[in-house]
């Protein structure tokens, strides 16, 4: 069983714990880290500048296309940033939390 890292951003705290909060209700993460941000970024031609959150969820590989379809529908932006890492090593107690925390699909 692979596990992942989900990674968005929004722009208000209120915004990330709704998301990181459903998320996890759902069963699609185990666990979903809120992280305040400062992010630089090109949009619309001009540089912008905005305080942001990160939400990061912890998660199985075999969710990532309901994971990304959920952070869609629950995101404010136009274009959200939605990424995933593969997590190389997972410490075996913490991977079988994970496995039994997302029991999404």
């Amino acid at each position: 069983m692979g596990f992942i890292t989900v990674v968005t951003t929004v722009g208000s705290l209120a915004d990330a714990r709704q998301m990181a909060k459903t998320l996890v209700e759902r069963g699609l993460a185990a666990c979903a880290q809120i992280s305040a941000i400062e992010s630089f970024y090109m949009w619309d031609n001009a540089l912008a500048n905005e305080p942001e959150f990160r939400v990061l969820c912890k998660t199985k590989a075999a969710l990532y296309e309901t994971l990304e379809q959920s952070i869609r529908e629950l995101h404010p932006y136009e274009l959200p940033a939605i990424h995933a890492c593969a997590i190389a090593h997972i410490h075996p107690p913490y991977a079988a939390w994970v496995e039994n925390g997302c029991h999404a699909g």
